[in-house]
């Protein structure tokens, strides 16, 4: 994510502001230029702010001459708490802020972003608490995001994390987890399925009975010699999900380096040997080894440091090499790709 600015002292903004912290200037995020706008600027008065910034929720504008009340992101929800249920509501809030940095990285990516609730081939999201609809998981199935409610409760999702055995858990990560299944509906067709097979393997596995082989007997050993996560190798789709995760992971951390201008020049020819000498713009490189040597210096230098503080790291994995050529696949293909 990268640091914005003020539209009206040219000061700093970042993503979540709806006041410039300098000059006091309202502004709003204008996804059409990606650029922080004034809104309803006399002297360019073409966006208005997204409904949901009364709810305290958003801060993106609508365009003034779309008959919509809900900017891009918040037009993609079928269902959210009540206000009157203030747990539920403050749990939607955290969630909402993960949801649209998501739909930030899905612009930069260029990817097709259309709702379900006037498309069919369009996806949605559905907030939901546990005891709603029949007992509901956090998911996706047919264009549908579900969330529970309950992973925006820190402490309850420390405990997930724990419990399944899982080097991380966050609300960014469910949400790029699951956009993925969505994505790979869109991106794979007859003519490129058998690149995808080769890569991946065949998600023509009976898809139940590896989640069930997986949760019984575990992942198989030497697991992460092939796949990011132990769950990605429960089945194909999984391990789509996971590695396409990881990918934004990568993409939007070394953005928001490059945007701060983050150099490396160590002292030692040995730390030398860790790191490249810049963080490239992620968007605009075409060979992934560049941004991925460039991610693998930036978080060894970050995990470092949060060591020193005697905090976990922040990217705990290793990426062995089929992983990142699932990477790279997922990174060519989308350099090419053209749905609609």
């Amino acid at each position: 994510m990268k640091v914005f600015e003020c539209p009206n002292c040219k000061s700093p903004v970042f993503f979540e502001n709806t006041v410039c912290q300098y000059c006091n200037t309202s502004i709003g995020y204008n996804h059409y230029l990606d650029v922080f706008d004034i809104p309803n600027n006399n002297q360019d008065n073409f966006h208005k702010l997204c409904s949901n910034f009364d709810l305290g929720v958003c801060n993106w504008l609508v365009d003034n001459n779309k008959n919509t009340e809900f900017c891009l992101a918040c037009s993609l929800n079928r269902t959210v708490p009540n206000q009157s249920n203030t747990d539920h509501f403050d749990k939607w809030t955290k969630l909402e802020i993960a949801k649209h940095r998501l739909i930030y990285q899905l612009l930069k990516l260029k990817l097709p972003i259309k709702s379900k609730l006037v498309d069919e081939e369009g996806v949605a999201f559905d907030f939901l608490s546990e005891n709603n609809d029949e007992n509901k998981l956090t998911g996706h199935a047919n264009g549908v995001v579900t969330i529970i409610l309950s992973e925006a409760d820190s402490v309850h999702r420390e405990q997930l994390r724990t419990q399944m055995n899982e080097a991380y858990r966050t609300l960014l990560g469910h949400f790029r987890h699951e956009i993925g299944h969505y994505y790979w509906e869109l991106l794979f067709d007859d003519s490129n399925i058998e690149s995808y097979r080769n890569i991946f393997g065949d998600e023509r596995e009976d898809y139940g009975e590896a989640l069930k082989n997986h949760y019984n007997n575990g992942a198989p050993s030497h697991w992460n010699q092939n796949f990011i996560s132990k769950y990605a190798s429960s089945h194909s789709w999984e391990d789509w999900a996971e590695t396409w995760s990881h990918y934004l992971h990568l993409m939007d951390t070394l953005e928001t380096a490059h945007c701060f201008g983050i150099t490396f020049n160590p002292n030692t020819e040995y730390v030398k040997k860790l790191v490249t000498n810049t963080c490239p713009n992620p968007y605009k490189t075409e060979n992934f080894k560049d941004i991925f040597d460039a991610s693998i210096a930036l978080t060894c230098a970050v995990n470092s440091l949060n060591r020193s503080m005697g905090l976990p790291d922040i990217y705990p994995f290793m990426v062995p090499n089929k992983v990142l050529q699932k990477l790279t696949f997922i990174h060519n293909l989308l350099k090419k790709q053209n749905i609609k």
